[in-house]
Formats: C-alpha cells, structure tokens, sequence
C-alpha cells in the first residue's frame, strides 16, 4: 500500500462509505470467539497503513475500511467495529505506549490507542497497529470509543506548543542478603 485509498480513485462519498465490503475469513462454525478476534486483529493490520500524516478526527470506521490508512485511532476504531459485528462486546483504550521491549522507533512515541476485547470472562488486550504483544502500556482511560476519552477537547482555536512524555522500565533490583534476612526472620 503506497497510501490511502479509495474506490475508484475518488474522495469518496456517503454512498460508498456506506455500501463497503471486507473480505476477510471467519470461522463462524467453530463458535469460538478468540480465533475471530484474532482474525479481525489480522486483517485490521495488515489491510490498514499507519502513517501520521494520515491522522483525521471525523475518519469512521467505514472510511478506514475504505480508505486502508489511519492512525491508531482508527486501527483501534475499525477492529471494534468488526468485534461488535460479531456479538464481541469490545472497548476503546487510550494511554501511552513506550519503546520498551522493542526496537527503537524512529517516530517519536507519544500517545496511543488499542482495544480490549471481554472473552472468557475477562477483558484482553489487542493493538491492531502493532499486532505484536507488548510490555509497559500506561493506561489513562477506557470508553466506547475516542469520543468517550478524548485527550483534550478544545473549543475555539489553540496551538499545542510542547508535547512531551518520558517513560522508562523500571527493573527490580536483587535484594541485599541482610534485606532478605531480615524479611524471613
């Protein structure tokens, strides 16, 4: 995928933002809801680019769908959106991913958006972006969608000056023997 696309080459319009198809595989014979969350996470991945020059707050899931580009956002908008098609109850998660545990990434990381999806009677974690399990998530809140948790909702014009945010892996150091006496004692 060199960028986004859309039907026929246009900007596309409601009419086929409404009528879109996806083609991708679920086995709806098996009953199991992992394999299709797993599936969907699949295909939200590997059918929509990252890029943030992509970014675009009104972009629905149709359009992302459509247009195969976003940002997490999106990523996180479109696989909910699939999960719920399914009957699988899901959520919207925003926080900080860090570079922890991977090779560093040439973009400044900065906030971020992943999913949640309730099987088995608990809530797991998915993040279409990356499509890769990954360690030191800061989680700030939880919603529908990235209406519910918005960052930051302005009114009126305004210019971000400065975004900054530090994170880094906090590794436990080896208790000294006498610490260690002294807890057992």
């Amino acid at each position: 995928m060199a960028g986004c696309a859309t039907p026929s080459g246009s900007a596309g319009h409601a009419g086929e933002t409404a009528n879109f198809k996806l083609t991708f595989h679920l086995d709806h014979s098996a009953g199991a809801d992992q394999p299709r969350v797993q599936a969907i996470w699949d295909f939200v991945h590997s059918h929509v680019l990252f890029g943030y020059q992509h970014a675009r707050a009104t972009r629905t899931a149709a359009e992302v769908a459509l247009e195969r580009c976003g940002v997490c956002r999106d990523f996180a908008h479109l696989a909910i959106t699939l999960c719920r098609c399914m009957n699988i109850p899901a959520r919207y998660c925003t926080g900080y991913l860090g570079d922890i545990g991977v090779l560093p990434d040439p973009d400044p990381m900065d906030f971020s958006a992943w999913f949640e999806v309730y099987l088995s009677n608990r809530w797991y974690t998915f993040d279409a972006r990356h499509n890769t399990p990954r360690i030191g998530r800061i989680l700030m809140a939880r919603g529908r969608d990235a209406a519910d948790v918005a960052i930051s909702t302005t009114f009126g014009p305004n210019t971000l000056k400065r975004f900054i945010v530090h994170t880094d892996e906090i590794i436990d150091e080896p208790l000294h023997s006498t610490l260690l006496d002294r807890m057992v004692a």
